[in-house]
């Protein structure tokens, strides 16, 4: 083989079409989006002739000149965002350069330095980010500190036997008494909290609509702010442009973080959202050699397009149910398949143990499926969460897939303990 064409060689084995990775000619449809990062599937016409006409113009410009770029940008994303956030900070390529900046934001509006965020978050993995998110297993080789930060305990993930509306409220009792941790474990030294509306990594947990509203009510009464981390759930996951415009509007954030699904197909980006009172960074404070460079302007840009000329958000509250109830029918069909959640095209639910969603990753990989798994394979939960483009078609792909998995997988299971 000529060493000089081997990469292409073996980037060949690999092409996309809408929700589909064809690899070595073998066709998987993705129920993961990728790494939840294409909203639009592998591949997307507009988005890439505009990218190829782009390259051919310039693919870096100094931030010296996207100014502007960004500012058009805000004008469209204005339109669904919440009341108030009108200020946009675009240099980022990834979620955790961008919760970086909203932290940033944060400690300098305030003068404060802390960070509330909770087990099981995941906010990134620089040092930083992986610090204050809830995984330890992340940082431990690794040392840094954010002064006054603390993790509290989340509530338990609403699932979808329950009601998902305005009424689903319960119990504020059984919440973490958030000011408790305030008063006692911070010296008034908060800064911000970071919440994800929904918790990925973690594995898809819903929060209850009730939590969402008390903790603005006590960030409020003790100038926190209040940083929605919505770089899963933005740009039409949860069913509208942002969860904290549709089921977790509640929590009514200061500060709204984006990235992965900005990009449409991939192509990274990242940026922050905020009230015209926290715009106060200086342009040195917060940069990326890359941020805002042409290529993320133009994916993000007509991504925004797209969301809206094809009716996308609509494609995904139409057929959410699709999911939801084909999900809860496995769950009624296989005792391994417990506490099926989610909101829009992000669902996830529990196996017995994290072996057993290795073996289901690994199974559904044989029937030609890609879901992931929860903490880096440390969860016991399995993310079902395709492209937004997918059809009813797709989801009943996606289903029938997951049933053939979990068939053998109990076939399996009943065999060997017959065989003991």
């Amino acid at each position: 083989m000529d060493n000089k064409n081997h990469l292409e060689t073996m980037l060949s084995r690999f092409t996309g079409n809408g929700p589909y990775l064809i690899i070595d000619g073998e066709e998987y449809i993705d129920a993961a989006s990728g790494t939840f990062n294409l909203p639009f599937g592998y591949t997307n016409h507009r988005i890439s002739e505009k990218l190829k006409q782009q390259i051919d113009r310039c693919t870096h410009l100094s931030s010296a000149y996207t100014y502007e770029m960004s500012q058009f940008i805000l004008t469209k994303l204005q339109r669904h965002t919440p009341e108030g956030i009108n200020r946009i900070w675009l240099r980022d390529v990834s979620g955790s350069g961008a919760v970086e900046c909203a932290i940033r934001i944060s400690q300098k509006a305030t003068g404060r330095s802390g960070v509330i965020s909770f087990f099981l978050a995941h906010h990134g993995q620089s040092l930083a980010t992986a610090q204050i998110s809830g995984n330890a297993f992340r940082i431990k080789n690794f040392h840094i500190n954010i002064d006054g930060s603390i993790k509290i305990p989340a509530p338990e993930s609403v699932f979808s036997e329950s009601s998902l509306g305005e009424d689903n409220y319960v119990n504020s009792e059984q919440f973490v008494d958030l000011e408790q941790f305030i008063q006692l474990g911070s010296s008034d030294n908060i800064a911000c909290l970071i919440i994800e509306p929904i918790q990925g990594n973690g594995g898809n947990i819903v929060f209850p609509v009730e939590f969402y509203r008390k903790v603005r009510e006590i960030c409020s009464k003790y100038g926190i702010i209040v940083i929605a981390d919505e770089v899963q759930t933005g740009f039409g996951r949860t069913g509208t442009f942002f969860a904290s415009t549709g089921y977790a509007k509640e929590l009514e954030p200061d500060i709204i973080v984006f990235a992965k699904g900005a990009g449409g197909i991939g192509i990274p980006t990242g940026g922050v959202l905020m009230r015209q009172s926290l715009d106060v960074l200086e342009s040195f404070e917060h940069s990326s050699t890359s941020g805002a460079n042409p290529l993320s302007l133009i994916a993000l840009n007509e991504s925004i397009d797209i969301i809206e000329d094809e009716h996308i958000l609509e494609n995904v509250q139409k057929n959410e149910a699709c999911l939801r109830d084909g999900l809860l029918k496995l769950q009624s069909k296989y005792p391994e398949i417990t506490g099926v959640r989610g909101v829009g095209y992000m669902y996830g639910f529990d196996t017995p143990s994290p072996e057993f969603a290795a073996q289901v990753i690994a199974t559904a990989n044989r029937h030609h499926l890609i879901v992931r798994g929860s903490r880096y394979g440390k969860g016991r939960a399995i993310k079902v969460r395709p492209p937004l483009i997918c059809t009813q078609e797709h989801l009943n792909e996606i289903l029938h897939k997951l049933d053939l998995t979990f068939s053998e997988l109990s076939t399996t299971s009943r065999t060997i303990g017959e065989t003991a």
